[in-house]
């Protein structure tokens, strides 16, 4: 799966479930910065929503 950063380039997310535990962990609340390989995105709760979304669709 890829996800667009904040400069709107595409990255890589190996896998998604992982990334979902991550945001849960560390960026559960407000607004911080995550950096993913050089990516960087802002988690917000739309990006937290976006990703459980993303999650919800591969479950089927």
């Amino acid at each position: 799966m890829t996800v667009k950063d904040d400069s709107g380039e595409e990255c890589p997310i190996e896998n998604i479930r992982t990334f979902q535990k991550h945001l849960q962990l560390f960026h559960k609340k407000g607004v911080t910065i995550h950096d993913e390989n050089g990516h960087y995105f802002t988690v917000d709760n739309s990006f937290r929503q976006k990703i459980d979304t993303m999650v919800r669709e591969l479950s089927g």
